[in-house]
């Protein structure tokens, strides 16, 4: 809740703006070479020699895209920062710098600042980014947060949605699902909540995937293990909308179908767990949830020796011509159209 436990409430007037940013940005580390001057200036200053820069941005609105009753202000700090990463690694690119900028209501004391404002330098730190900017400003309702982020990468090893070929296999890391039935726990919980405000949650059965909602990952570590296996991926996307609005993204982008099949749609069994306790089905979620921010990239089948087995990756499927369409092979062997029933922002 956003009523803290810390009885301590500075009014955000008393610093202003420059004030204010002054405040939370002082102990942002600064560690990327790249970074040539900062925070204090018109505008950050970055010296990319080689390399080609990846620019990114994302938007979180306060009951739109997070939820404050079970939403810690830290761990939304942390996943603001997390959601911009992944487009990053989604082009193959490694993350160097993000810009943060805030508009807030006076509801908001310097002291909920500072908690979100932890939660992004953890997360700078954790992925070795730098904060070299942003902007705050007031808002009339709620909370608003963009967050931009850059990156760098050979321009060789740059990877679109539109290099998929006919044949490439379909791989996706990690599990998906998790993240939705995470928030579908946390809703079932505040409901409580609002009837029985005495009422504890016990979320330790949950924490996997009530983790993977509140606080997920970027998965910058994939990027680096197709280096390591040398597989060079022909097309890539974060999972951010559910994986049928990404499949049929790098479809369309590359101009091909695709044959996704059920059985191979990694699911963690906490997911398949909660899934049965909420009667929902699996794939349906894994299809639909999103919030996952897995990757999802085509290999050429040449290179499917070099991750055969990996416990990071699960092939999940290939590319086919335009002409065959996007489906779905279920478990019954039957094809089934795919469609985007993901995230839609209005």
């Amino acid at each position: 809740m956003l009523e803290a436990k810390n009885p301590q409430k500075t009014d955000l007037e008393k610093l202003g703006e420059f004030g204010l940013i002054d405040h939370l940005t002082k102990d942002l580390p600064q560690t990327q070479s790249s970074t040539a001057l900062s925070i204090g200036d018109d505008a950050a200053v970055l010296d990319h020699q080689g390399y080609q820069t990846v620019l990114t941005t994302d938007m979180l609105v306060e009951g739109v895209h997070f939820d404050l009753a079970y939403m810690p202000l830290q761990h939304l700090g942390y996943k603001a920062v997390v959601v911009n990463l992944s487009d990053v690694y989604a082009m193959n690119a490694a993350a160097t710098q993000i810009t943060v900028s805030l508009a807030v209501s006076n509801r908001f004391p310097l002291e909920a600042l500072e908690s979100f404002y932890e939660g992004v330098r953890h997360a700078a730190t954790h992925y070795g980014v730098d904060v070299v900017g942003g902007d705050t400003t007031s808002s009339t309702k709620g909370m608003i947060i963009s967050i931009t982020a850059l990156g760098t990468v050979v321009p060789a090893k740059i990877t679109k949605r539109s290099g998929a070929q006919e044949n490439d296999l379909l791989v996706v890391s990690g599990d998906l699902g998790g993240a939705y039935m995470g928030l579908q726990v946390l809703e079932r919980e505040k409901a409580v909540y609002e009837v029985n405000p005495n009422s504890q949650p016990d979320l330790e059965p949950y924490h996997y995937i009530v983790q993977r909602q509140l606080k997920p990952e970027a998965r910058k570590d994939i990027p680096n293990l197709l280096e390591a296996l040398d597989v060079l991926p022909t097309a890539m996307i974060d999972i951010s909308d559910g994986l049928s609005s990404e499949i049929l993204h790098l479809c369309k982008a590359s101009g091909l179908g695709c044959d996704l099949y059920e059985d191979k749609i990694p699911l963690d069994p906490t997911v398949i767990a909660a899934c049965e306790e909420f009667n929902i089905d699996s794939t349906t979620v894994a299809l639909s949830g999103g919030e996952d921010y897995e990757l999802l990239f085509t290999i050429a089948q040449k290179d499917f020796d070099k991750i055969k087995g990996n416990p990071h990756l699960t092939v999940i499927g290939h590319m086919t011509a335009k002409e065959s369409g996007a489906h779905l092979v279920t478990r019954a062997n039957t094809k089934i159209a795919l469609q985007a029933q993901g995230w839609n922002s209005f």
